[in-house]
């Protein structure tokens, strides 16, 4: 099955005010996602939203600075994937920085602990004896494991990101901008974000003290862990509001400079990605899937280390294992890939209609994968999914999902929990993933009710791939300039996405290559031929039509010290129109 769509232009945007020359086709760009003056483009530090509309933000800068004087341990519980160990890593490195003699972390192993701060982990950190447990990406609905450390006399602050529930854990200190009654403008921060806006309050906060002149502590500069801070945004696929795009455009400034950490260079290096002119892209799905599959597979840690690693020889040897995790994930991905894709195929085979809310299940199946097979049968079949996978008790089932503009899929999971109690046992997430637990007995049932609820809330339409295009590029703007141009106008990420334009080209050469990608060489009608190429492309052994219909985003191809102009095809399909 692959899903028809459509190629819909941005309408254009009447001018903003700009007191810098602009192509006209990149101030369209601006526009069209709500950028209007010059003053939304200036990505430098001093744009950076204050921290002082944190709720809690400065009673949590207080306690740490308390436990910090007092000598006392602290402990951080982070999360399993690309944004806890960012967010771990950042709060070690800036802890440690600021004079924290007693600091370790503690990240739950994904198949043994399941996700957050529960009380399993609180009896696992007891052997360490923490006086102050701080959670990073997680613990907004860990209240029984807040419960739990709070009857062994730990204190606790909860440093998260996640939609609340009703309900909140008891902490000494939370500190989440989508929490009620929170005022901190910037809604999309990813948990390494509200970390770092931490580390600035207790920075404050113990310069108030003269806690860095009575040490003889020269005062950190966080600007250093930008570069971490970017990647964990990035990966982490949150909008890039201004906020977070001065976090990553300055993270990435700080790589390309060659200031990054040793490991965030390597995890760049084994990539196969040039570190001087990295961009957000490259952060998301080359380096961030790196990192990620330490916790997919086995245990997050690795990852942390290399990120803390101030060895570029170890961070190198951390790089190579990660890189190779990757590998692994990969092929465990590729043959849940085929299983999911003629199940889909079957159903539609035997003229059965495809739920609208699709899961999809199997015993066989890695419950660390599950969400990147989530996101690959959405893209095939566009519509809300979820996969799960048993977890390793043999009773529960562990789910993660992926939704489609307009659905909002944790208010469904929790939607489906209101209506139907009991039949999940927990869930959280965001609007566009997340994940939850569910008994095997329940399974079928569930299905039902996801389905019930996506059609409530979704259309037919809805059902329909759309393509935004910023309109078809003119001849002057098909050039290597312009493409540079646009890398540099970044960041480009989720709610703030990378130019695509649409045209009609010639086809005058086409070749499939890597057995699955379809490359190109396109007429542009202009007396110019641009090379293109389709990744994974349904037209990888098809004869394509002599004129076709691209939806493309403009790339710099490097191949050996050149570079050329390319295209990276969205979406093609033949060409009802003549010519241009």
């Amino acid at each position: 099955m692959t899903v028809k769509k459509r190629i819909v232009r941005r309408p254009p945007v009447s001018d903003g005010h700009w007191s810098i020359d602009l192509p006209e086709t990149l101030k369209q760009i601006y526009l069209s996602r709500g950028v209007t003056s010059c003053a939304d483009v200036d990505l430098s530090l001093s744009g950076l939203i204050p921290p002082g509309n944190l709720r809690h933000g400065q009673q949590a800068a207080n306690l740490i600075a308390d436990a910090i004087v007092a000598r006392r341990k602290i402990l951080l519980v982070g999360d399993y994937d690309c944004d806890g160990a960012t967010s771990t890593a950042v709060a070690i490195r800036l802890l440690r920085s600021m004079g924290a003699l007693k600091v370790n972390y503690l990240v739950p192993n994904r198949f043994e602990f399941g996700y957050g701060l529960s009380p399993q982990i609180v009896e696992l950190a007891l052997s360490d004896k923490p006086d102050l447990i701080i959670t990073v990406d997680n613990g907004i609905s860990s209240i029984e494991g807040v419960a739990s450390a709070n009857s062994h006399g730990i204190s606790v602050i909860v440093t998260d990101h996640h939609l609340p529930g009703d309900s909140l854990p008891e902490a000494d200190a939370i500190v989440n901008p989508n929490q009620n009654g929170c005022d901190f403008p910037s809604k999309a921060a990813a948990g390494v974000g509200v970390i770092f806006y931490v580390m600035s309050l207790l920075r404050a906060e113990l310069r108030a003290r003269q806690w860095f002149a009575a040490q003889g502590l020269p005062e950190p500069n966080l600007a250093e862990v930008l570069d971490i801070v970017a990647l964990g945004t990035v990966a982490d696929v949150v909008p890039l509001d201004r906020n977070n795009r001065i976090l990553v455009e300055q993270g990435l400034k700080r790589i390309r400079a060659g200031k990054a950490h040793p490991g965030v260079l390597a995890l760049i290096a084994v990539a196969g990605r040039d570190y001087q002119r990295v961009v957000a892209t490259d952060l998301g799905f080359a380096v961030g899937p790196r990192l990620n599959a330490a916790g997919r597979l086995d245990d997050i840690s690795v990852g942390i280390e290399c990120l803390l690693s101030d060895s570029a020889e170890r961070a190198q040897t951390l790089a190579e294992m990660l890189n190779a995790y990757n590998e692994d994930r990969k092929a465990i991905e590729v043959s849940m890939q085929k299983e999911a894709f003629a199940e889909v195929e079957q159903r539609l085979s035997t003229g059965e209609d495809l739920p609208w809310g699709l899961c999809l299940y199997d015993d066989s199946w890695h419950q660390g994968v599950t969400g990147l097979l989530a996101a690959r049968v959405r893209e095939k079949v566009h519509r809300p999914v979820v996969v799960f996978a048993p977890a390793d008790d043999g009773v529960m089932w562990k789910g993660s999902g992926r939704s489609i503009p307009g659905f909002h899929l944790r208010d469904a999971l929790d939607r489906v929990a209101t209506l139907n109690p009991g039949l999940i046992d927990k869930f959280g997430g965001h609007a566009a993933a997340a994940g939850l637990s569910v008994a095997e007995d329940k399974l079928s049932e569930f299905c039902t009710q996801f389905d019930r609820v996506t059609r409530e809330w979704l259309s037919e339409d809805d059902l329909s791939a759309v393509i935004l295009s910023d309109g078809e590029l003119p001849p002057e703007a098909l050039t290597l300039d312009f493409a540079e141009q646009l890398r540099a106008a970044g960041p480009w990420g989720q709610a703030f996405p990378e130019p695509v334009f649409d045209g009609v080209f010639a086809v005058v050469q086409a070749k499939v290559v890597g057995q699955r990608h379809c490359k190109l060489v396109l007429d542009s009608g202009q007396g110019a031929l641009v090379d293109a190429i389709q990744f994974n492309s349904p037209w990888a052994g098809q004869t394509l039509p002599d004129r076709v219909r691209v939806a493309f985003k403009l790339d710099v191809n490097r191949y050996r010290n050149q570079s050329n102009l390319q295209f990276i095809v969205d979406y093609l399909e033949a060409s009802e129109l003549p010519g241009r």
